[in-house]
């Protein structure tokens, strides 16, 4: 397997841009990823600061990895709908624009009843943003997590014309309760982008819970397996608000031993 192509997300420097940007460069990673609510928006990056941070990226030796945007109710929730589906489209065309393809959000909870209201209009709504990410050249990646990966795929597969990705997050799994093994089984051919993230099952308290990479039941050794059974050449992304300073180099470090 060729070396890991390992990014980190802006948010967990907790600093403003630029200096977050001169953070990562150190910290080891080759790439950033940027959230498009809190890190830059897509209405700040007008023609000159597109120009000016893609220069301070080369500069760094940095690349986009992909940009977040987590979109305060998911698709599955009918008010103000268009709206969240016009911001979505805005921050694929603010990818594109930056050099990457991948924009990630949590769509919404996927219904087990697939007739139901709800899940027909997160099938038309990602359809539409499938659509729409061909032709601006970034496409939506679904971030897994809220349901099991099996229900995720089924909701994917149901527009063979337009495309979805997946952002495929263990700890989001394993804090939910969710299989691992069998969502990776029915999404690893979607996969756009791996969000190293790990998590156990606090039996005592009775919920899951996000612990430090490599601390959890997440098996990246069998992970990175699987997706390279898929030929899978995309970033995993290390971070998260909140961590500890260290914590995106030790992650970095961790996932370069395996």
């Amino acid at each position: 397997m060729p070396q890991l192509k390992i990014s980190a997300r802006l948010t967990a420097f907790g600093l403003p841009l630029k200096k977050a940007l001169h953070a990562a460069a150190r910290s080891g990673v080759a790439a950033v990823e940027i959230d498009a609510r809190n890190d830059l928006r897509p209405s700040e990056l007008t023609d000159t600061a597109c120009r000016q941070l893609r220069k301070m990226l080369d500069d760094l030796n940095l690349r986009v990895s992909s940009v977040r945007f987590q979109t305060r109710r998911g698709y599955d929730v009918l008010p103000r709908l268009n709206e969240r589906v016009d911001a979505t489209k805005a921050a694929m065309r603010m990818a594109y624009r930056l050099g990457c393809n991948v924009v990630v959000n949590q769509i919404g909870r996927v219904p087990e009843d697939t007739a139901s209201p709800a899940c027909s209009q997160l099938e038309a709504v990602l359809s539409d943003l499938g659509r729409y990410g061909a032709r601006v050249g970034a496409l939506l990646a679904a971030e897994t997590g809220t349901e099991p990966g099996e229900r995720l795929a089924r909701l994917l597969d149901v527009d063979e014309q337009s495309f979805t990705g997946v952002a495929f997050n263990p700890g989001n799994l394993i804090v939910n309760g969710f299989s691992v093994d069998e969502a990776l089984q029915a999404l690893a051919d979607r996969v756009q982008l791996v969000v190293a993230r790990d998590g156990v099952q606090d039996l005592a308290a009775g919920r899951g819970v996000g612990v430090p990479l490599g601390q959890g039941t997440a098996d990246f050794p069998e992970i990175l397996g699987r997706l390279e059974d898929q030929q899978y050449r995309g970033w995993f992304v290390v971070g998260d608000e909140g961590d500890p300073p260290d914590e995106v180099s030790r992650n970095t470090q961790y996932l370069l031993n395996l």
